[in-house]
């Protein structure tokens, strides 16, 4: 296998061409609140306000039970994420992980998958963060998509330290606006039967919806070299946000349900706003965008983020041109990295088209799971006694349980992926293959 796999647990970077790793250091500050804050914030992103309704329409009153669903889907893969950033505290993340496990090629297309998902993410977002700034002041979505870009790219520059108490502040924002719609709707929970509805196929069905909301929970990943003992805290931080954001869910879906029943929430365009203006009348949609605007702020922040870190990362490990790799000796920021996928995000805020944007990163997202759940069922065999500080229990033969399980469950939700995220996305990954053989042919 380390034929194959070009590199063992054991080695370091895969070229001796990496000379970035002579330059300075990120800055480890970060700890347990910080990291899960970030894990937080980027998966309460616009989803909740968005699917809760269409997830509504497919399995009435049984929407939270989608939600749980949803969860439980995206655990059996955080799971294995948890093991391997406790092995591999790397910012390249799912680059470095893979690497150990598939071939080196694969391993690069895994890496640039994961930071062309970050990117058009960011985009995405941005572009959501322009529309609900339009509810306030009349504002050309292109302009105010690039100018939010500009903005975080400026922030993420000044610092770890900075944008962690940005995050923290914003996802303050994110989780009481969604405490506020579960107080709203307490009082009325018994009005609607919670356990009525299409059934299985409908729920189903809505996990697989809602299965978005939850995408983010892996980015945590990409802080392990601004972490103070990252092989403990971002295991833990990973699985806390993704709890902490399960509660959320199940509780506003909950709520939702009960205060408009399930037939007005799924037929509503903005069922938050709703829930709100039953108590707080028509300031209930501006209190919704209000906290749409600064939730839509932190996620676009986290995910260019995460985004330049997988590219020093990779840079740093020889893999993308060696500049990417510096860090500023002043701010401990990969500041070139940080230049580089804000230009890209940029250019694909530009092109408005917010459909096929987030088709890139619907695809990048599942086929970055898949190899995830697959490097641990193959580093389970080829390298078993590897130190593990987190482990995922439970194995047959060798083979870990709920890695295998969480591959195939990654399958399913890949199933409901539209044919244009397959077609965009592929296109992508064949780009990166082709980047990547020039890069190394030239190296």
């Amino acid at each position: 296998m380390g034929a194959q796999c070009g590199t063992t647990i054991s080695d370091s970077a895969p070229s001796g061409k990496a000379r970035a790793e002579a330059t300075v250091p990120l800055r480890r500050v970060l700890g347990l609140v910080e990291v899960t804050a970030g894990g937080v914030g980027i998966i309460i992103g616009a989803g909740i306000y968005v699917l809760l309704g269409a997830a509504t329409a497919q399995a009435g009153s049984l929407v939270w039970i989608a939600f749980l669903g949803a969860a439980v889907l995206s655990l059996l893969t955080g799971l294995s994420y948890a093991e391997l950033s406790s092995m591999f505290p790397s910012a390249a993340g799912e680059y470095e992980y893979t690497r150990h496990a598939l071939p080196e090629w694969l391993a690069f297309v895994i890496g640039w998958t994961m930071i062309l998902g970050l990117v058009v993410a960011a985009a995405t977002v941005s572009i959501g963060f322009a529309r609900y700034v339009g509810y306030f002041v009349d504002v050309d979505v292109r302009v105010a998509s690039l100018a939010l870009l500009v903005i975080v790219a400026v922030v993420a520059m000044l610092g770890i330290k900075h944008s962690a108490r940005l995050t923290v502040a914003l996802s303050a924002v994110q989780v009481g606006g969604l405490v506020l719609v579960a107080a709203i709707g307490f009082p009325h929970v018994g009005d609607v039967d919670l356990f009525s509805g299409p059934g299985f196929g409908g729920v189903l069905a809505a996990a697989a919806l809602v299965f978005f909301a939850f995408i983010g929970f892996d980015e945590v990943i990409t802080l392990a070299e601004e972490t103070r003992d990252p092989s403990r805290t971002v295991p833990r931080a990973l699985l806390l946000a993704l709890g902490l954001s399960t509660a959320l869910y199940a509780a506003v879906a909950i709520a939702a349900v009960s205060v408009l029943g399930a037939g007005p929430l799924a037929a509503s365009p903005r069922p938050l706003a709703d829930v709100m203006a039953h108590v707080l009348g028509e300031r209930g949609a501006t209190v919704v965008a209000a906290i749409a605007v600064l939730t839509t702020t932190n996620t676009t922040l986290l995910a260019l983020t995460a985004a330049s870190r997988v590219t020093y990362g990779m840079a740093k490990a020889g893999a993308i041109p060696e500049p990417f790799g510096i860090v500023h000796p002043g701010r401990q920021t990969p500041v070139r990295a940080i230049v580089a996928v804000t230009g890209v995000a940029i250019t694909f805020a530009s092109l408005g088209d917010f459909a096929m944007i987030a088709a890139v990163t619907d695809f990048a997202v599942y086929v970055v799971f898949l190899a995830v759940n697959a490097t641990v069922i193959i580093l389970r065999r080829t390298h078993p006694h590897a130190p593990r500080p987190f482990a995922v229990r439970g194995a047959l033969r060798g083979i870990p349980i709920l890695p295998l399980l969480g591959f195939a469950s990654v399958v399913l939700m890949m199933t409901q992926l539209d044919p244009l995220a397959i077609a965009v996305g592929t296109a992508a990954s064949a780009i990166g293959l082709g980047a990547g053989w020039l890069w190394r042919s030239r190296a």
